[in-house]
């Protein structure tokens, strides 16, 4: 198993973070199995392209919530990591427990 649910949708609050925000949020290391995803669906082609985080933040977007870690953005690159057999990827967390 990669993660260690799949979820449908955001279930903590909106936090209004915005790209800028997000970026001043330092990455640190957090494991596959601990993620919970919030989409189900994924698009294939945006997996396997060689240049999907060229507008995008280098980072997944991880928001901690209830003790839980949601994957709010970054599904595709943390798959990538699990197929190159990784347990581990850098993202920014945002701590919303300790708001």
């Amino acid at each position: 198993m990669v993660f260690k649910a799949v979820g449908e949708g955001r279930p903590y609050p909106n936090h209004g973070l915005t790209s800028r925000d997000w970026a001043q949020i330092p990455p640190r290391q957090v494991r596959l199995d601990q993620l919970i995803s919030t989409k189900r669906e994924l698009d294939l082609r945006s997996l396997l392209s060689k240049d999907s985080t060229f507008y995008g933040d280098l980072f997944p977007h991880v928001v901690q919530w209830r003790g839980e870690l949601y994957l709010e953005d970054g599904l595709h690159r943390a798959l990538r990591a699990a197929l190159h057999q990784r347990l581990v990827l850098h993202a920014r967390v945002l701590n919303l427990d300790a708001r």
